[in-house]
């Protein structure tokens, strides 16, 4: 009878399963395939060409490519500025939204999920309308204010990227948060307070420690995401080419190898080693996070 019931309990698991299968696990097999394998000409290259195993060739070309190894330092040096800004604006929205009641709180809650509730590309599409210095406001804005910025220069356009991603990012993460501080005991506020703590005391000493594990699921999503940005900077390439290149993320080389190249096995091998970068960051961030907890 219990063997029974546990058929069919997993039987209500097969469609994922077939999910995970198929849409995981196939094409990451496909794509390890393919990076083993390299397009070689015929002849003059009049004859085609033909696919021939080149064994982790292309694995150590993408070890020592420099616009690839650029990229993700680029990226990373601007992870670990975003991702902690992110964050903390989250933190502190969360910790504000707990300080009101359920009723007000509620409100302000759906206010600040509408920028995460809008796509990522029509996000990008109105910031960059936003900072164009011909048709929006920002622009005029600064010079009122005695600012020449140029949100498109090589100085500002990852802080442009940066501001981006932060609005779009800190309703999603807000949540998360938000949805942890609403498990920690009252009883705990209560009595603190009768101690004579102060509400940022009991941010500081309770909620913030409670809400660790929040934080640390919230920093492993935005290192995964970010490690893979590739919507903003493409949509920043077409109205600033000279300062956002094919090359500017990991991403982006990828795609312009595989669809723009034609250098499908290359491109396969480096989206590995990119799965690989991010398998990596992710499991040293949760050990020196879980290790801070303990």
């Amino acid at each position: 009878m219990i063997r029974s019931l546990r058929w069919k309990g997993a039987a209500f698991t097969v469609p994922f399963q077939l999910g995970f299968v198929f849409l995981y696990l196939v094409p990451i097999g496909y794509a390890v395939y393919q990076s083993l394998y390299r397009e070689q000409q015929s002849g003059l290259g009049l004859g085609g060409s033909t696919e021939k195993f080149s064994g982790w060739a292309n694995y150590q070309q993408g070890l020592t490519d420099p616009a690839f190894l650029s990229s993700i330092l680029r990226v990373v040096l601007f992870a670990c500025v975003q991702i902690p800004v992110m964050l903390f604006i989250s933190l502190v929205l969360a910790l504000l939204l707990d300080a009101l009641t359920s009723r007000v709180a509620s409100r302000f809650r759906i206010l600040l999920l509408v920028p995460y509730m809008i796509p990522g590309v029509v996000a990008a599409i109105v910031w960059i309308n936003l900072y164009s210095p011909d048709v929006g406001p920002l622009t005029p804005m600064g010079e009122v204010l005695g600012f020449h910025w140029n949100f498109f220069s090589p100085s500002m356009v990852w802080t442009s990227i940066g501001n981006l991603l932060t609005w779009h990012g800190i309703g999603y993460n807000m949540v998360i948060i938000y949805s942890a501080l609403q498990a920690v005991p009252r009883d705990l506020f209560e009595a603190a307070r009768l101690d004579g703590a102060s509400e940022i005391r009991i941010a500081r000493s309770i909620k913030v420690p409670y809400v660790r594990g929040a934080l640390v699921l919230t920093g492993l999503l935005s290192i995964i995401q970010m490690l893979q940005i590739f919507n903003e900077p493409a949509l920043f390439r077409n109205v600033t080419p000279q300062t956002v290149n094919d090359s500017f993320t990991p991403i982006m080389i990828i795609y312009n190898q595989a669809f723009n190249a034609g250098n499908y096995h290359y491109a396969a091998a480096l989206s590995v080693l990119l799965a690989l970068i991010l398998g990596i960051a992710s499991f040293l961030f949760y050990r020196l996070t879980s290790r801070e907890a303990d």
